[in-house]
């Protein structure tokens, strides 16, 4: 789930005791209901305020409300009205792992439906734990690992992935077709063992951190970086590595993490690092959290400058990469090959692109050609519309990087926005790096990928921490 959606939409993973007892566990997603809806334990004891829930394949609305625990007050783990479920679950043919939505329509209506079925996101071969992957460098377990930009520059430096985890199917289709065979996609949920591993890598979920949209201390995705650590307490690597968004490390789950992680033995440091001071042509700043049981955790030293800030103890390093080195060679006319893909602009738009100049953006628009809520907006969006500089590192590569009205997008010379060919480019992914799905969920998994560049780097470092004999490997080559 990405943006605001989890503020409107849960999803429930199916259990063996759901179906044997015809109900749904709701624990984790109280938050989700009118606090009104809590009544007490028994219907004698009274009730709470009723919600509608709109069941899909029901002709009828379910009237119900969630009861509490008659001695700690909690609430309970599930609806008290449940005839409905067996109902639900049968016309459906719901099986242990499918997934349920639940979404808010209403401040007292909710719509259920099933998501996806388990059987729809079991991996096409069999997994088998107890293999070795080929070769000698060390073992790496990829959690959330999208489409694989963290798997891949671990890759590169010469470690084995005995597993890459992801929720999204056209996501794991990527890994298989770049990285490894030995992919799960489920939810992190639904393992229950993991394999051995010298280092435990992955970004858990990030918005209920991030500075877009609301930042909600118990959004229940935030919670999933427990899963992480119970796959780093089940398997006890040396190493592990977690990234998400800067504001993560200013958190209260952060704080909690570090408990977690030292009662677990592990000494925990965090640190932004700015990908574009690591080779990626890119000003992407993310938070890199290294814990360690085999010693004091440190961070990779920077490889290249920011040109304008260069001094005596940085004059060795190579400047910055910029769009220019990245996408320079790509031709300037979409060909429609590789991710070179363009959007089908309106003639307005069209005129709208011509009038913003290099590093120029939506104040450079005439009154004729500015939208009203712009207008209106009289501070601030200095990025909206904005046009890349040849000569500088891209913005940051979100999701949406084909509309820019999303940000600072435009192609520096061509009057378009940029294509996923060279988003994935600025994202320091090599050229024949494979993606798989439609333009939309290829553009998530860009946006919301690692850097490659950036990842081999840490993976880099951490293998010096490990002090792990590795084969000889090259660099990602990036052209430019």
């Amino acid at each position: 789930m990405s943006g605001r959606v989890g503020h409107r939409k849960r999803l429930i993973c199916v259990t063996p005791a759901n179906i044997r007892e015809s109900h749904l566990y709701i624990t984790g997603h109280w938050d989700f209901f009118p606090a009104d809806c809590f009544g007490a334990s028994t219907k004698r004891a009274g009730c709470g305020k009723l919600i509608e829930l709109h069941v899909a394949g029901l002709s009828e609305p379910v009237l119900t409300d969630i009861p509490t625990d008659a001695k700690s007050g909690r609430p309970r783990r599930f609806f008290r009205k449940r005839a409905w479920v067996r109902e639900f679950f049968a016309k459906h043919r719901i099986k242990p792992g499918d997934t349920i939505c639940i979404e808010r329509v209403g401040r007292r209506r909710f719509r259920v439906s099933p998501f996806e079925a388990k059987e729809q996101r079991d991996c096409p071969s069999t997994f088998v734990f107890d293999a070795e992957p080929e070769g000698d460098g060390p073992r790496v377990i990829e959690l959330f690992a999208g489409c694989g930009g963290m798997a891949l520059g671990f890759k590169r430096a010469g470690y084995r992935t005995v597993l890459a985890n992801e929720w999204d199917r056209e996501a794991c289709d990527s890994l298989r077709a770049n990285i490894t065979d030995r992919v799960l996609n489920c939810a992190v949920q639904e393992i229950e063992h993991f394999p051995e591993a010298d280092v435990v890598a992955g970004g858990p979920p990030c918005q209920g951190f991030s500075n877009l949209g609301e930042r909600v201390p118990n959004d229940p995705r935030n919670q999933l970086w427990r899963h992480f650590f119970r796959c780093v307490e089940q398997t006890q690597p040396s190493i592990f590595v977690l990234e998400n968004v800067p504001p993560l490390l200013k958190s209260a789950e952060y704080q909690e993490m570090c408990r977690v992680a030292e009662q677990l033995g592990y000494c925990v440091r965090g640190r932004v690092l700015n990908a574009a001071d690591y080779g990626v042509p890119q000003t992407r700043k993310r938070a890199i959290v290294i814990g360690s049981r085999i010693g004091d955790p440190s961070f990779p030293q920077p490889t290249h400058v920011d040109p304008a800030k260069r001094d005596l103890m940085t004059q060795d390093l190579s400047g910055w990469r910029t769009v220019r080195d990245a996408i320079g060679h790509v031709p300037l006319e979409p060909t429609g090959l590789n991710w070179h893909i363009g959007r089908n602009p309106t003639p307005k738009s069209i005129k709208r692109y011509k009038c913003i100049p290099p590093g120029g953006n939506r104040w450079d628009l005439p009154p004729d050609l500015t939208p009203d809520c712009w207008k209106r907006k009289t501070q601030g969006g200095t990025d909206l519309f904005g046009r890349l500089w040849w000569d500088r590192p891209s913005v940051t590569i979100r999701t949406e990087f084909y509309k820019p009205e999303k940000g600072r997008y435009l192609h520096p010379v061509a009057n378009r926005p940029i294509t996923h060919l060279e988003a994935a480019l600025l994202q320091s992914f090599p050229e024949d790096y494979v993606f798989c799905g439609t333009k939309i969920k290829v553009g998530i998994q860009i946006g919301n990928a690692v850097p490659p560049v950036l990842a081999e780097v840490i993976a880099e470092h951490v293998a010096e921490m490990l002090g792990a004999k590795r084969r000889p490997q090259l660099r990602i080559k990036t052209v430019g």
